[in-house]
C-alpha cells in the first residue's frame, strides 16, 4: 500500500497556473508533474470558488522535513545495499 502524497500550497498554484498557459491541456500537465488529472481539476475548481484559502496544503517545517528526508535516504541505502 502506497502512502497518500501531500503537496504543499505552492505546487497546489503553481500547478494550477500551469494549467491556464495557451495550448496546454489539463491533463498534459497532471501528466508531466506526475499527479492525476481530477485531481488537478480540482485544484482549479477550488481555487477558482475560494481563492487562495481553498489550497491549504501541507505546511512541514524545515526539521521535519530533513529528519524525514534522512529516513527515506537511510532506507534507500539499505534497499540498494540488499
Amino acid at each position: 500500500m502506497s502512502k497518500r502524497r501531500k503537496f504543499s500550497s505552492e505546487f497546489k498554484q503553481e500547478a494550477v497556473r500551469l494549467t491556464e498557459e495557451p495550448g496546454v491541456s489539463c491533463s498534459q500537465v497532471a501528466r508531466e508533474l506526475g499527479i492525476g488529472g481530477n485531481l488537478l481539476a480540482r485544484w482549479r475548481r477550488e481555487l477558482a470558488k475560494d481563492g487562495q484559502q481553498a489550497l491549504p496544503g501541507r505546511v512541514q517545517s524545515r526539521d521535519e522535513e530533513l529528519a524525514a528526508m534522512r529516513c527515506e535516504l537511510g532506507r534507500m541505502k539499505k534497499e540498494r545495499d540488499f
